[in-house]
């Protein structure tokens, strides 16, 4: 069986993780404060924070603006449930919009519509790598009729006087748009490290902090340090030094900090990643040379003039083709030996916000999208043998099924 997505697990990982475990530091230490300086650096953005998941970053970040009960939160409908879990979290409301029709990114149109007097962020999420339309969206939060509707409350929003973008940028990490890095294309970025992502640190995620200079970015970065460790004064590192043992808890924080033993892992990655896109974008092409003569296959957008996706997912969708046909399809191709997915289950599908009153009709493109997708394999080791293998499995299954 070829598997969907397994992590590059090699010497060169086993080795620096075993120098993290025999240094005598494996909690966050000098790995973690080194990857975080490295991702700030290949990123371009102001300032970055490691912690243990893409979803704690994403809930700190909007506790730090202040968003809570009565607030509202814009998000796609085509996401994964982290997205609005965090905005449920704090008390507020997802107000969920559709995507795209050319791509599976938010409708900046759909937004706009939905902006209201509780606004306080918009949460795109740069499906499957591809970087969703940040120009658009800076324009929109910073238009003056959308900024007069914007009401603050607290200091950090009063002194942003805007809506805060704050990307879910889980899957795009080296992505780029219009010659910047994902991470860097907008206020706050938040990328996951978690195993199946391009980048893994094992779980993990890192927070690249990118807001307007009014903003004491040292400041912000601490505060979210001291949040993440349960709302802690010093870190354990701090308290390493000779005599700085006494420590305040200043508020009831988290505790979502990132390991060394973690960082020492992204470390590794982070120093072969363009060898990782490279490889990546050879298996994308194979699938495009593969697929684009088929009448019934419609191939997802990865590179244009503006954008380049970060190659995490192959977003296959079957012309002409409904749920049920799609799930027989994808059952084929499992017994051909080959794993491959679906990103994702539209949020109004799930139990958690069905029930919430959240209807799936309400997002006819996330729906059409959903039904016809097939996620296929894509990651470093994958062999150029197993990519062909791969074509011909879905097209038998696809051609034996329409």
């Amino acid at each position: 069986m070829i598997p969907f997505s397994p992590p590059r697990i090699d010497q060169a990982i086993v080795d620096e993780v075993s120098k993290a475990l025999l240094s005598g530091w494996i909690t966050t230490g000098p790995r973690t404060k080194l990857f975080e300086n490295k991702l700030t650096a290949y990123v371009g953005c102001r300032k970055t924070i490691c912690l243990n998941s893409a979803t704690a970053g994403m809930e700190l970040m909007l506790r730090w603006f202040g968003v809570g009960p009565g607030d509202e939160v814009i998000i796609p409908a085509y996401t994964y449930c982290a997205t609005a879990n965090v905005v449920m979290h704090c008390g507020a409301t997802p107000v969920m919009v559709d995507i795209n029709e050319k791509d599976f990114n938010i409708s900046v149109a759909a937004v706009e519509k939905a902006i209201s007097a509780k606004t306080k962020v918009i949460m795109p999420v740069d499906i499957s790598g591809f970087p969703a339309d940040y120009d658009a969206l800076n324009a929109l939060v910073n238009a003056e009729k959308i900024k007069k509707v914007f009401l603050a409350n607290g200091a950090e929003q009063k002194k942003l006087g805007r809506i805060l973008i704050l990307s879910d940028a889980a899957h795009s990490f080296g992505a780029t748009m219009n010659g910047k890095m994902s991470g860097a294309l907008t206020d706050v970025s938040v990328f996951s490290f978690h195993a199946v992502k391009n980048l893994t640190t094992s779980e993990g995620g890192g927070v690249c902090l990118n807001l307007p200079d009014q903003f004491d970015i040292d400041e912000i970065y601490q505060h979210l340090n001291i949040n993440s460790l349960h709302g802690q004064s010093k870190d354990a590192l701090a308290k390493t030094q000779v005599g700085n043992w006494r420590y305040d808890v200043l508020y009831p924080g988290y505790k979502c900090n990132m390991t060394d033993i973690s960082a020492a892992i992204g470390l590794i990655e982070l120093e072969r990643y363009e060898s990782n896109l490279a490889r990546r974008k050879v298996i994308f092409d194979q699938y495009v040379a593969g697929f684009e003569n088929e009448e019934w296959a419609i191939i997802p957008p990865y590179l244009t003039a503006e954008k380049e996706t970060s190659y995490h997912l192959f977003l296959l969708r079957i012309k002409g083709i409904d749920e049920p046909k799609r799930d027989a399809i994808m059952q084929a191709i499992f017994e051909a030996g080959v794993s491959v997915n679906v990103h994702f289950q539209p949020l109004p599908l799930l139990t958690a916000y069905k029930s919430l009153g959240y209807k799936m009709e309400d997002y006819p493109v996330a729906w059409a999208k959903y039904e016809n997708e097939i996620t296929l394999p894509v990651y470093f080791d994958l062999s150029d043998e197993s990519v062909q293998f791969i074509i011909k499995a879905v097209t038998k299954a696809v051609n034996g099924l329409l």
